[in-house]
């Protein structure tokens, strides 16, 4: 019996099965938040320019120390790098939540919802309904200005965040990345849609379903036409209107492309509109331009993020992503066209997106309608930078890699077809873990 012993004793040690796992952000954040290497003197003073202007803080008639005016009377966030600071300023959402903080400063009278919490993810929240059952499909802004010191006589409610959870009427999105951001809205749209019919076999016999446009559906500009690109629905034509409407939407500052207050309570209008504007009569002549001007000049120029070296893992594991389907959407590489700027002429953007909309299945839907996009439809996110990211997919209900692979298979129901990625989900299980975690370990250096 004695013999027998050390065996037991060493197969009670034997290591369980190897099971993929996404190894996670980057210890050391990527230097991701550069400008491009070659920009002339004037536009390097232009990004400088833009990078404070992205970073400063608002208040609501800028009187407090640091800050410009414009704050509310409805707000998200008090600033664009609020949102947008990970890994660097002009990144994603941090690992810590400014919101919570906000929520009260300067004597603020603001409720933080549940869905904001101080280690979760900066969130935006719409309502897909109105409370008449008509389609909403807005941005309900999280705070108001009541109770600040600087808002005096003003008196507002917050959204009923409580009664529309009950409801299941909220819908989430976080901050999308903008490194490298000039670079796509620099791409043709004939490159869009030349790459929508390329590898058409492929993606039909996937289940990327081809449509009048082919696989996958741009969202467009229903006026000229031409392709949307920014957001998570591809739903914003251009970086200048992408930063205006942040502007206005998330922290209530008004500007010549949205001049109007969202919310026009006579008690809580501080400043004459817009507030943020050009300035003609300015004498130094980068006075002249407007704060968004300058914030979207810091977004044009901001460079696009460095992948990690390659390594046998990444080799491989990029193989794996194109075999198994991934690349059929997620598309490594697109091309700029004869853009204004020499940095953004003619370049290979590595983004891994086609930039169009593709039906993800009832279990990724936000049932929010945008422009052409359903509500179970999104803009294929760009992955690269993914290795700095935190929180993941457009609500950010996960930090956990294989969990938002897995998320892009759905079943139809009575609201929405099946997602276009449930083929290519099934081959992603079929790997094994080793190859699996080959292609964690590539996503992870992007």
């Amino acid at each position: 019996m004695a013999v027998g012993l050390p065996l037991l004793e060493a197969s009670s040690q034997i290591a369980p099965p190897f099971k993929a796992q996404d190894p996670g952000p980057r210890q050391t954040p990527s230097k991701s938040g550069t400008s491009f290497k070659d920009l002339t003197p004037t536009q390097h003073q232009l990004f400088i320019d833009g990078h404070h202007v992205f970073n400063e803080a608002a208040s609501v008639r800028g009187t407090l120390p640091a800050t410009r005016p414009g704050l509310g009377p409805r707000f998200n966030l008090d600033s664009c790098g609020g949102c947008h600071t990970h890994p660097h300023l002009g990144g994603t959402s941090p690992k810590l939540n400014p919101q919570v903080e906000l929520a009260t400063r300067e004597g603020a009278a603001n409720e933080i919802p549940s869905f904001i919490t101080a280690d979760g993810p900066v969130r935006e929240v719409r309502f897909k309904f109105k409370q008449d059952g008509s389609r909403d499909d807005g941005v309900q802004a999280l705070f108001t200005i009541s109770g600040r010191s600087d808002a005096p006589g003003c008196f507002l409610q917050q959204p009923n965040f409580k009664r529309a959870a009950a409801l299941n009427n909220l819908s989430f999105r976080i901050p999308t990345p903008m490194f490298g951001a000039g670079l796509i809205e620099a791409i043709d749209d004939d490159t869009i849609l030349a790459n929508i019919h390329a590898d058409g076999a492929k993606k039909f016999s996937s289940g990327i379903r081809g449509r009048a446009n082919g696989a996958g559906r741009p969202n467009i500009d229903e006026n000229d036409r031409t392709i949307s690109r920014f957001g998570w629905k591809a739903q914003i034509k251009s970086l200048e209107l992408f930063v205006a409407q942040a502007f206005n939407v998330e922290q209530g500052i008004t500007n010549d492309l949205y001049p109007q207050e969202i919310e026009e309570s006579a008690s809580c209008r501080f400043n004459m509109t817009p507030e943020s504007t050009m300035h003609l009569d300015a004498v130094v002549p980068f006075d002249v331009l407007s704060d968004v001007v300058k914030a979207t000049r810091f977004v044009q120029f901001l460079a696009p993020p460095e992948p990690l070296p390659d390594n046998e893992s990444i080799i491989r594991g990029r193989t794996l992503f194109g075999e198994v389907g991934c690349a059929l959407c997620h598309t490594p590489m697109l091309r700029t066209g004869n853009a204004t700027h020499a940095f953004l002429r003619d370049q290979e953007v590595k983004l891994y997106s086609d930039l169009v909309l593709h039906n993800m299945g009832p279990g990724l839907a936000d049932d929010i309608n945008q422009g052409r996009a359903q509500g179970d439809e999104f803009r294929t996110a760009p992955l690269w930078g993914l290795s700095d990211r935190f929180f993941l997919l457009h609500d950010g209900r996960t930090k956990d890699l294989l969990e938002a692979i897995k998320a892009h298979a759905s079943r139809g129901d009575w609201r929405y077809p099946p997602s276009e990625a449930n083929d290519v989900i099934v081959r992603f299980d079929r790997l094994t873990e080793i190859d699996k975690q080959h292609v964690l370990n590539f996503l992870r250096g992007l």
